[in-house]
């Protein structure tokens, strides 16, 4: 009730101080006339009465809401935080996975045999950067990947958000807080940490990305089997650049494909 009428309150005055006041050349009383009607102090004062009315009235002053769910809110909000610290924390490393990929082999319809897969292979990861390390049964490749002044400046912004955030939960949790020597905190300084998430990342340097591939056909030789391990989003570009299908999946054309 306090709220509500608090917030009428706050919109009547920035309405009176915001609606421009017409200029005119009549008499001082006109003029006079046009700024009392302005005047919001008689809507304050009415607004002010009501609200100590209502005080009198024995109307609850604290904001109603269930605490319960508050509680249950804040609990999963404290539960998620520290996700933010995970994405800083993985920006610096890769996701390694190890996936199975299958293509025609040499004795089915525009197949290829192994000599020819792994030249490919060799073709799309110099393409990319990486150099051959060792080739046996496993090809191992290495490759270096920069530091991108773009993924630094996500890195901030994400990190300012949930700083922000943090800030905004503590301030309705601790509203009213006095720390000696210190006073009332404000807790949206928590915001000038954000580019410290940006300099860890940069201070963590280039970082060298490692691959496996392995080489496999079966008896027939109507299927080859590329087994392959490295960087999550690597191998994404990799299976759809040249190809192939992930072994144990279904290809689906899609519906605007012509």
């Amino acid at each position: 009730m306090r709220s509500a009428i608090l917030f009428i309150a706050l919109l009547v005055q920035a309405y009176a101080f915001t609606v421009p006041v017409k200029q005119t050349t009549a008499t001082n009383r006109v003029g006079e006339t046009q700024l009392r009607m302005m005047d919001p102090s008689p809507i304050s004062d009415f607004l002010h009465s009501s609200m100590t009315i209502g005080a009198a009235e024995g109307l609850p002053s604290d904001v109603g809401y269930s605490k319960v769910s508050y509680y249950t809110i804040l609990g999963l909000y404290i539960l998620s935080f520290p996700g933010i610290w995970s994405q800083i924390k993985r920006s610096t490393s890769a996701k390694v996975k190890r996936k199975t990929f299958v293509s025609p082999g040499e004795n089915a319809d525009g197949g290829k045999d192994l000599r020819t897969q792994a030249g490919e292979i060799m073709a799309y990861m110099k393409a990319n950067n990486y150099e051959v390390v060792e080739a046996g049964e496993t090809i191992k490749f290495q490759g270096l990947v920069q530091r991108s002044v773009s993924q630094a400046s996500f890195l901030v912004v994400c990190t300012a958000l949930g700083m922000a955030s943090l800030a905004l939960v503590l301030q309705i949790q601790f509203n009213g807080l006095t720390i000696p020597f210190i006073g009332e905190p404000n807790w949206y300084y928590l915001i000038l940490l954000s580019p410290y998430a940006g300099i860890y990342y940069w201070k963590s340097g280039d970082r060298v990305d490692e691959f496996e591939v392995k080489l496999l056909a079966n008896d027939e030789e109507t299927e080859n089997e590329i087994v392959v391990q490295g960087n999550d989003d690597e191998l994404e570009r990799m299976w759809r650049t040249l190809e192939w299908q992930e072994k144990g999946m279904v290809k689906v054309e899609g519906l605007l494909k012509v």
